[in-house]
């Protein structure tokens, strides 16, 4: 594969802590990287040094004559006088750009409900990321780096996305660099994951489910040190492999090596146990919407909902934005009259609520956390035990030095844990979360999750992160058209749906529904009788082959080990031996992976 970009011995250092002690690495063509590691590790200096917008202490960065890098960065360069269209495509006539398929793709994709000849200083920072982001894709690039590009991004944009970038960088076409906390979309586009973390650069194979089971036999090598994060993964996996088995696209050697890491893991949840919890918490009644509808003034937003929320219930509300997600949440909670029909509410209902304007810190914004933790309740009750505020703040990733700082000091991810803990201390009976995700890394999203696996309570989530909707809900509904409906597909038969809807919709800017993931997955479907056993038994072969080609790594590295470590030239045999090896295996894999779409 061509080399497209390359850093060697970069270090950078500010006056209180060292970023990166000294990382090399590089980027082929036909990479798609995600960037994942705690807030506040180094992702986007990593980028900015890669990119040239920031500049190492030492070391360099150098990059193949002629490659065109583009950049998405969390602030944008748009010109706040300039209109969308311009901003999209420059100066180009009307018909220079409509003519070309690409720009019409991404402008149908991103922007299609925004007035073309709107100023920038009009649009939402969401709209304003939209464009900014529609910007980069409409050009021409050899290599792209994208810092959490689906911020602002609702479920179907998050979806076009993750088809464009696999269409346009497929194989060995250019280099993608991808900085997202959006576990469902790491999965779904990359190919390789850089963990950013102690100064280093730790590179594994596979998206994310790949990561987390080369992440959990790491942590068990090093398990004195990693005792917390370890079980909290093992845990992750569990859900990965039971609850999503088609996310591990990886040969049965690699599947049976996972689910013999989780054998003693137990499921995430006792749902029956917590439902009895539940129900003793809050009786049988907990609220229902009857034939409920909401209009502001001649728009009606939701249409004759009836919903009866039962105790225990863990349900995830999918729709675009401006669906009316927020006012079925406001009904729910209270805050939200209808216009039609009625509510009831259980006589015990307690309901606490996770909004994103951060409303439990508006008040407290100079106190110390210290403060406002002794202000709560002393202990609360998690899985059986006691805990006390501190414990539990701990448990979301808080460290006692954070104790003493003041809530306004703190980072977006640390005030969402913040939020949630003043939440969790209230007791709720009824939890409604919306958009939880926000500004929370990885480790701290399965932290939240864990703990939510255990709460005692009803659940209503509202998310654009697919991956937190599925683990922590057991179903979810849609609002489609103000229409309130339930769908037993989950996520993709949500998609599907709204497919349909662009489909039929008169909108001749709406997204070009023949690129789906429906059309592609049916692409295997061509291969005749004979072919496709041809091609099975390929792929048990390969399996065969790599499973004697990993026992043989495995033999090496024990080989390695046990060997005199003074003696350099053997070492050095081993060790081009056991690259020799493992370069076989990618090869093999490779392969696999080919046949299994082919066959799926």
């Amino acid at each position: 594969m061509a080399h497209l970009l390359g850093a060697e011995a970069l270090h950078i250092e500010y006056p209180t802590h060292t970023v990166f002690e000294s990382i090399t690495l590089g980027v082929n063509e036909g990479d798609r990287i995600g960037i994942v590691g705690h807030n506040g590790g180094g992702k986007s200096t990593l980028l900015g040094m890669l990119s040239g917008s920031v500049e190492p202490d030492s070391g360099r960065v150098t990059r193949r004559n002629g490659v065109r890098f583009g950049v998405l960065d969390q602030s944008d360069d748009l010109q706040l006088t300039d209109t969308v269209g311009f901003s999209i495509v420059g100066d180009q006539a009307d018909h220079e750009w409509a003519s070309d398929a690409k720009i019409r793709e991404v402008i149908s994709g991103l922007v299609s409900d925004l007035p073309w000849n709107a100023t920038i200083d009009s649009l939402s920072g969401g709209q304003r990321r939209r464009v900014a982001l529609a910007k980069l894709l409409v050009g021409e690039w050899d290599l792209i780096a994208l810092d959490e590009p689906t911020n602002h991004l609702d479920l179907e944009g998050i979806a076009w996305l993750a088809r464009h970038l696999k269409r346009r960088w497929a194989k060995n076409s250019g280099g993608l660099l991808i900085i997202t906390h959006d576990r469902w979309f790491l999965d779904e586009v990359c190919t390789t994951t850089w963990e950013v973390h102690d100064g280093t650069v730790e590179p594994f194979d596979g998206g994310y489910a790949a990561y987390v089971l080369q992440r959990v036999e790491r942590d068990r090598q090093e398990a004195a040190v990693e005792a917390k994060r370890q079980n909290l993964m093992r845990k992750e996996l569990a859900w990965l492999r039971r609850g999503a088995p088609a996310r591990t696209s990886k040969p049965k050697f690699r599947i049976d090596a996972a689910n013999q890491l989780i054998s003693d893991v137990p499921p995430p949840r006792d749902s029956i146990e917590l439902k009895k919890t539940v129900t003793a918490r809050l009786g049988k009644d907990v609220v229902d919407l009857l034939d409920v509808s909401v209009s502001y003034g001649d728009k009606t937003v939701l249409k004759e909902v009836t919903w009866r929320i039962a105790p225990g219930e863990r349900t995830g509300i999918l729709g675009p934005n401006g669906a009316g997600k927020s006012t079925l949440l406001g009904l729910v909670a209270g805050t939200v009259e209808p216009s039609s029909g009625r509510v009831k509410r259980g006589k015990t209902v307690e309901i606490g609520i996770l909004d994103q304007q951060f409303s439990q810190l508006s008040e407290i914004e100079g106190d110390r956390v210290r403060e406002v933790l002794a202000r709560e309740k002393t202990e609360v009750m998690v899985e059986g035990k006691e805990l006390t505020p501190s414990q539990l703040l701990e448990r979301l990733g808080f460290s006692r030095a954070h104790l003493s700082s003041r809530v306004g000091d703190l980072s977006g991810g640390q005030r969402r844990r913040l939020q949630l803990l003043l939440v969790l201390l209230s007791e709720p009976n009824v939890m409604i979360l919306d958009e939880p995700s926000n500004d929370v890394d990885l480790d701290m999203l399965a932290a939240i999750e864990d703990l939510l696996d255990s709460w005692p309570a009803t659940l209503l989530v509202v998310s654009h992160d697919r991956y937190l909707l599925e683990r922590v809900t057991d179903q979810q509904y849609a609002i489609l058209n103000g229409v309130f409906r339930h769908v037993p597909g989950g996520v993709d038969e949500y998609l599907e749906l709204r497919e349909q809807q662009d489909t039929t919709s008169s909108n001749p800017k709406q997204p070009n529904p023949t690129g789906s993931g429906a059309q592609q997955q049916d692409a295997g479907s061509s291969l005749s009788g004979p072919e496709r056993r041809a091609a099975q038994k390929e792929a048990s072969s390969i399996e065969r082959k790599l499973q004697k080609l990993q026992e043989k790594v495995h033999a090496l590295d024990a080989h390695m080990a046990a060997h005199d470590q003074s003696d350099f030239e053997a070492l050095g045999k081993i060790t081009a031996e056991r690259q020799q090896v493992a370069a076989e295996v990618d090869e093999l894999e490779e392969r696999w992976l080919e046949l299994s779409e082919l066959t799926d």
